[in-house]
């Protein structure tokens, strides 16, 4: 048995702090309990009452002669760490705590959420809160209330997590306009125990949830969340949305003031989200439109969408949302064309989408909508209408629905407008068809839906790619450059050094000390080199007229070593100066970047983008968490916007994008391997046409102990 159950499957509550008292929380709980027909047994407690709207109350949990699984907790914060410590006592097995007055207050809130943590965790109890909503389960044979939202959801299969209480009672109140029911849904508030990991490996197995929406501020334990996450949108085949907010550092800031939480970086959540096949949607509209499509409609089995109309505009609008993140729409048989043909008038389009145009009625509609679901090369259907006075609303509602149980594909519309339309939208709200107000929001979903099930089949595909690595002389390196220090920053020879032991392809180099060693670099470099100052105290090296590229003679290195040295030595007089790095000048490629940093609350994040140049111009990349699979490097490169530059463009040959792949994954277990490296520049990494590999041109790496 999951230890969750004891929260949103209890046999028995006790509801300590319930009211009789008109506008108290704790009336609203208990009232929401008995109005949802809980199914278990109630017992308030309250010391000043001897009923609570009728039932029998109790002075004090040790009072109630029963065994209680689970206590509500609406008392001051001052009586909180007592009650817990009744509760332990009792046997309870959980606790939700709506109380206030925590961490999210700071000062002696944090030391008492600190002391309340320690006693359910030492006698067993988990705890849901504090400072939170509440929980909900509409399963028949539970039917609990323990919130003080106002009134039970609807049944359904949509799961949804909140660290919002007041987000929670908003989504609610806007689900029931749109018909949609809930299984689960959970308000964990400060997280001082039950965190949404531990929400999602419930839910993964819970029947009654199809689709998961979470609304989040922070997440506790990065790894575990992309793991159980992936066991969730890839094993399971529950997709999971989430609307992260604290994009901006002023709304980071807002969200830790407002539950307490320290909000990682967003590219960290972006990795995060990607690795674990959720959804992150942009804001509440885009949670509700995807939730409904999920939760009702099959997936499609391909990218080939088919788009009805009967106005031109918005069938346009709904291509062009459709194809920018490379969806197709469907090309049509010659047999599917020929029934379109007989069955639209001359002027309708028979093509892909198909304009049925203004004055199409019900029948004219059915017909484009079977024939070009029925065709073998469409996988999915957008129904737009507009209001026109042809057109017969409800009767065009009806026919979808019919079609959609002939025809397992899945179907979205957008019937647009508000008042000739509501009959027509709420037949298909209520035969579970999700209607979307504008073709672009059909569009987007209808792409989300295509790329989650892209996902799902390429994710079962995953494997950890396994790395020839000599991880123990890297340690040994490292460890002799930390000797008693906290912080370092490699030399490029040094960074050089790191890299050779998890295989990345580099450049000949030989790091010269005395102008005598230069005929032999030469020769052991060749000609044209690069020559880069080597010193551990001079981070940038450009800045101190440290790098000289295309050095094309004995005579010029000569001349150079002696200039890289004088101008290092004006910059910063006291920097220690190991010598110049002749390197072997790389050809022409695409310039890339790789790069990680190490963040305190995920550890270390991995970043693959365009480089040299562009990197700060354009800031065109993406991230992931390491360690990484095989599968997660691949869409780390498909991800960026410049992707089509690495697939060749205007006669440029395709990159290597499978040595770029590589060298991600070399990146990915070297810098988890390594905890030391606390941040890693590779800029460039030059990528050679398909098949001719890469190679590292600068590298910059920094140590610490922190």
């Amino acid at each position: 048995m999951n230890d969750i159950e004891y929260i949103l499957s209890p046999k028995s509550i006790a509801v300590v702090g319930a009211s009789n008292r008109t506008g108290s929380l704790g009336l609203s709980v208990f009232r929401n309990l008995i109005d949802a027909s809980y199914q278990g047994i109630l017992y308030p407690v309250n010391p000043k009452a001897r009923s609570i709207q009728g039932v029998k109350a109790y002075k004090t949990l040790s009072d109630i002669p029963d065994e209680v699984e689970m206590a509500v907790l609406i008392v001051p914060p001052e009586h909180v760490e007592n009650v817990v410590k009744e509760s332990a006592k009792k046997g309870v097995k959980g606790c939700i705590v709506i109380t206030a007055g925590f961490k999210e207050v700071g000062g002696k809130g944090v030391e008492l959420e600190r002391r309340v943590k320690a006693i359910a965790r030492e006698h067993g109890i988990r705890l849901l809160g504090p400072n939170c909503l509440g929980a909900a389960n509409t399963n028949k044979d539970v039917r609990m209330n323990a919130s003080f939202a106002r009134g039970m959801p609807q049944p359904g299969n949509i799961a949804f997590v909140s660290q919002s209480g007041a987000m929670c009672v908003a989504i609610l109140d806007y689900a029931a306009g749109r018909n949609m029911g809930f299984s689960k849904f959970v308000s964990i508030g400060n997280k001082a125990d039950i965190d949404e990991v531990d929400l999602l490996r419930y839910l993964r197995d819970d029947e009654d949830t199809k689709v998961i929406i979470m609304y989040i501020e922070d997440i506790t334990d990065g790894h575990s969340f992309i793991e159980v996450a992936r066991e969730i949108t890839l094993k399971a085949g529950k997709p999971i949305f989430a609307l992260k907010v604290g994009r901006s550092p002023e709304g980071a800031r807002a969200a830790a003031s407002h539950t307490g939480s320290m909000a990682g970086s967003d590219s960290a959540y972006d990795a995060i989200f990607m690795q674990g096949g959720i959804q992150r949607v942009e804001g509440v509209r885009e949670l509700f439109n995807y939730a409904l499509a999920f939760s009702t409609q099959p997936l499609p089995k391909g990218n080939r969408v088919a788009i009805v109309t009967n106005s031109g505009g918005p069938g346009i609008m709904a291509t062009d949302t459709l194809i920018r993140p490379g969806i197709k729409l469907a090309d049509f048989t010659e047999e599917t064309r020929k029934k379109l043909k007989e069955n639209l008038p001359p002027t309708a389009s028979i093509n892909n989408p198909v304009d049925v145009i203004g004055d199409a009625d019900a029948k004219r509609y059915e017909a484009a909508i079977r024939y070009s679901l029925e065709d073998e090369n469409v996988d999915g259907a957008i129904v737009i209408l507009t209001p026109t006075a042809a057109a017969e609303i409800l009767v065009t509602a009806q026919i979808v629905p019919r079609v959609a149980r002939d025809i397992k594909k899945p179907i979205l519309c957008a019937f647009m407008g508000l008042v000739d339309v509501s009959e027509g939208i709420e037949y298909l709200s209520q035969n579970s068809i999700p209607n979307f107000s504008f073709p672009e929001e059909a569009s987007r979903t209808m792409a989300a839906m295509i790329q989650y099930a892209d996902n799902m089949r390429q994710g079962r595909r995953r494997e950890v790619f396994r790395l020839l690595e000599d991880q123990e002389k890297a340690a040994a390196i490292i460890a002799s450059r930390l000797s008693g220090r906290r912080d370092y920053f490699m030399t490029e020879q040094e960074a050089h050094e790191l890299l050779r032991c998890y295989g990345f392809p580099l450049l000949k180099s030989r790091l010269v000390r005395e102008v005598s060693d230069i005929d032999q670099a030469i020769e052991e470099v060749g000609l044209p080199l690069a020559m880069k100052l080597d010193s551990p105290d001079i981070l940038h090296k450009s800045d101190a007229g440290g790098v000289r590229l295309r050095i094309k003679s004995a005579a010029e290195a000569e001349k150079v070593f002696q200039e890289i040295v004088e101008s290092a030595r004006r910059y910063r007089p006291s920097a220690m100066i190991r010598g110049i790095l002749f390197q072997e000048m790389a050809r022409e490629g695409v310039e890339v970047i790789l790069g990680s940093t190490k963040d305190p609350k995920f550890g270390q994040i991995c970043m693959f983008g365009l480089g040299g140049i562009f990197v700060e111009a354009l800031k065109d990349v993406s991230f992931r968490l390491a360690p990484m699979w095989d599968t997660s490097a691949e869409n780390m490169i498909k991800s960026i916007k410049a992707y089509r530059v690495l697939q060749g463009i205007r006669g440029r040959p395709p990159a290597d994008v499978k040595a770029a792949k590589l060298c991600i994954l070399r990146l990915s277990a070297m810098v988890s391997n390594h905890p030391e490296i606390a941040e890693l520049d590779i800029n460039p990494l030059i990528l050679y046409p398909e098949g001719e590999g890469c190679v590292v041109a600068d590298a910059r790496i920094v140590l610490s102990r922190r």
